[in-house]
């Protein structure tokens, strides 16, 4: 072990010479690479930037962020989807063309004339339809040009109502298939209201409409009490209530002094009255009518039901993860039977609908038109999402509306109209299948290269 030395004791230690940043000024540091300066350029510079760099990026985040989530998300999905529908359907056009199949047999010897069929039959066919409910463009003017349009929405109304009702039940995680029924249940109270009193439209309009929510609501509300007092099976439960609605209104239809048109051996309703007819907004030339504001004050309410309220909160909690309401508190039961009686309730509007906008006349147990196995579609194409489902009807009732005029001007089978829907229901519920055939990237998978080459560039 060694000892100090004199000069070690002895010696005052030797300050630190001065910092540079005090004596001289800061030498530049060098110029990044490549690779660095798109790193730093990635990244908000916050001494350096200014605030119109800063606001400039940031708006271009925003837009790129925007961009991906249309290219990654449902709509697009949805959008193409429907593409695929109609390109399928175009096939079925040109294969059961008869000009198409005549063109097919020499197909070798002038392929043009095929191609020209297939263009005569498949163009005709979608031209006849989009002319037919959405605008026609060989109308002398402009107020009759779109007058196909408006018949569509008035096709449409019934459906946004019905596919918002169920709608909110799959945002619950209920499948309520019972649509029929309360529909069926929904009209046959609307039109007592509408044919057994009179009184001023201002006041008999709303009871009517308000007494079709009742009937849906009570329908529904069957369906809520059983689910949660019994733990019985929506989809089982519902079903069995549209035969019930069935054969009870068919009853009410044949029954002299309850739905019966008086002085009629026919089950038919007497006509509704004219104060609780849906007045028309536009003219009796146009098919809009007050249904249609009736249906956006329901797309508006579900919107702020489910993404505003604390109901609409629970609504989606205990669809998503029912275990987890019952750990925070949440009654279950109580809020499956709210879901399904305002699903009931919504659905109920479309019932009051064919009563005072579409069969005025006296309905028929074949009101319901179908429309609560259709709302379902709509619900699915509209990712159960108010806004969505109000778009999805819009194009399901320019759909029917144009299937009529296709078939009257190119033959073609009103049914095309149901493949059509159908296909748009397939393609829907396959996204992967759609994302392959358009060469569409998976949710994440961008992310997942930028982290591996963010990696690669680190190393």
């Amino acid at each position: 072990m060694s000892t100090p030395t004199p000069d070690d004791t002895t010696r005052p230690a030797t300050p630190a010479p001065a910092s540079d940043d005090t004596t001289r000024p800061a030498t530049p540091a060098p110029a990044p690479t490549d690779d660095r300066l798109q790193d730093t350029e990635a990244t908000p510079h916050l001494m350096t930037d200014s605030a119109a760099d800063s606001e400039r990026r940031a708006g271009g985040d925003r837009w790129r962020a925007a961009a991906q989530q249309i290219v990654n998300g449902s709509v697009l999905v949805t959008v193409l989807a429907v593409v695929l529908a109609l390109v399928a359907c175009g096939i079925l056009i040109a294969v059961t063309d008869e000009n198409v199949r005549t063109a097919a047999g020499y197909f070798f010897a002038r392929p043009t004339d095929t191609l020209q069929a297939i263009g005569t039959s498949v163009g005709g066919a979608y031209a006849s339809l989009f002319q037919g409910s959405v605008i026609n463009f060989g109308a002398p003017s402009f107020a009759q040009a779109i007058v196909p349009i408006t018949r569509s929405v008035d096709y449409a109304v019934p459906l946004i109502a019905a596919g918002l009702g169920i709608a909110l039940s799959f945002r619950a995680g209920l499948f309520n298939i019972g649509g029929q029924g309360q529909i069926l249940m929904g009209a046959a109270a609307a039109g007592w209201v509408g044919f057994s009193f009179d009184g001023p439209a201002a006041l008999h309009i709303p009871l009517t409409v308000l007494a079709g929510i009742v009937g849906g609501a009570v329908w529904g509300g069957i369906v809520g009490v059983l689910k949660a007092r019994t733990g019985a099976n929506e989809v089982v439960v519902t079903i069995m209530l549209n035969y019930v609605a069935l054969y009870l209104v068919s009853f009410l239809l044949r029954t002299p002094g309850l739905l019966q048109a008086p002085g009629s051996a026919n089950p038919i309703s007497p006509a509704t009255k004219d104060s609780a007819v849906f007045p028309a907004l536009f003219g009796p030339r146009y098919g809009i009518n007050l249904g249609f504001v009736v249906a956006i004050i329901a797309v508006v309410v579900v919107w702020w039901l489910v993404n505003k309220s604390s109901l609409g909160f629970r609504f989606r909690t205990i669809g998503e993860n029912p275990r987890a309401a019952r750990v925070a508190g949440m009654s279950v039961p109580a809020l499956t039977i709210w879901v399904l009686v305002i699903s009931g309730a919504l659905v109920g509007i479309a019932g009051a609908y064919q009563v005072q906008g579409a069969v005025t006349s006296g309905f028929t147990s074949g009101i319901d038109a179908g429309i609560g196995f259709d709302a379902i579609t709509v619900a699915l194409l509209g990712r159960s999402k108010p806004w969505g489902v109000f778009w999805a009807a819009i194009l399901f009732g320019v759909l029917k509306n144009g299937g009529y005029a296709m078939q009257a001007a190119n033959g073609i089978p009103i049914d095309i109209v149901g493949v059509i829907q159908a296909l748009i229901v397939l393609f829907i519920a396959a996204p992967p299948l759609v994302r392959a055939i358009f060469r569409i990237p998976q949710p994440g998978a961008r992310r997942r290269v930028r982290k591996n080459s963010k990696k690669a560039v680190a190393a």
